[in-house]
């Protein structure tokens, strides 16, 4: 019974995954019926590609902030959702509601607001800052998309925070707080060791989720304003597809799968150690 399951992933997956490994060793533009091998010539031109360059500083840097961003949030907020407060299921329903939400959608209408919304706005209350669409400015282009990204990837975050929070034994909090114990003392020696595997998954998992930014950056910027949003997902699939730049966004596609791998093993290893030491 799990053979067809397994045929559909390997015709679906694998087998393309291999055949684009294949395809990085040669100079096929992804149209042509010919093509000639040319060894790590792709690759070796990878690292004197300007382009391809900026596109991993920007999506590196831009996984990093919203990560560190986005797991800092979720945390506070499900501690506050996790609290005895009037209309709690409600409010857990209400930030949970972005998770459901369409990313390109969501793009589309921010796109909107910050395009037309934003500066109308500004010019009615004359505030200068505000009138300025950023997604048309090279230098701040990114913060737009990350408080995207950010708002939306909070309301999954905040979910497994909020299941960790609730595996927390209620006497130890009651213990602590019999022995002198304050809310910030409590939460890091009781609160956050506790939920450090839930942490882990988070970290890990909005890294890999971050690195791999695509639909968001395709419905506000494009990867405008010139190159200044392009992540090295949205950069494959510009180069390959429309580019003619099949075998060398291949060998791009390789190395970054690598990367992506390489990242989220350091992690795991990093964060699981310290879950030992607590």
């Amino acid at each position: 019974m799990v053979i067809p399951a397994v045929l559909l992933f390997a015709t679906f997956h694998t087998f393309p995954a291999l055949q684009g490994i294949y395809y990085s060793f040669t100079n096929w533009n992804g149209i042509s019926l010919e093509y000639d091998f040319v060894g790590f010539k792709n690759y070796l031109h990878l690292f004197k590609d300007k382009v391809v360059k900026d596109s991993y500083i920007f999506t590196f840097s831009f996984a990093i902030m919203a990560t560190v961003l986005v797991n800092a949030i979720s945390l506070v907020v499900a501690i506050g959702l996790n609290a005895k407060i009037k209309g709690r299921n409600f409010f857990r329903a209400i930030y949970f509601l972005p998770n459901i939400l369409g990313v390109l959608i969501v793009g589309f209408i921010f796109n909107f607001f910050f395009t037309n919304i934003l500066p109308t706005i500004g010019e009615r209350l004359d505030i200068q800052f505000l009138m300025v669409n950023i997604l048309g400015s090279e230098k701040y282009a990114w913060m737009g998309i990350l408080l995207v990204v950010v708002w939306q990837a909070c309301a999954f975050n905040i979910i497994l925070y909020l299941a960790g929070l609730q595996t927390v034994p209620g006497e130890l909090y009651e213990a602590a707080g019999l022995d002198g114990a304050n809310y910030w003392q409590q939460f890091w020696k009781i609160t956050f060791p506790m939920i450090a595997p839930f942490f882990t998954i988070n970290m890990v998992l909005s890294m890999k989720n971050f690195l791999m930014v695509f639909d968001q950056i395709v419905a506000m910027t494009a990867g405008g304003p010139g190159h200044s949003t392009t992540s090295i997902s949205l950069l494959i699939y510009k180069g390959g597809f429309q580019g003619g730049e099949f075998a060398f966004q291949s060998a791009n596609a390789v190395i970054y799968f690598l990367l992506i791998m390489f990242v989220s093993i350091f992690q795991l290893k990093i964060l699981q150690k310290r879950e030992v030491d607590m």
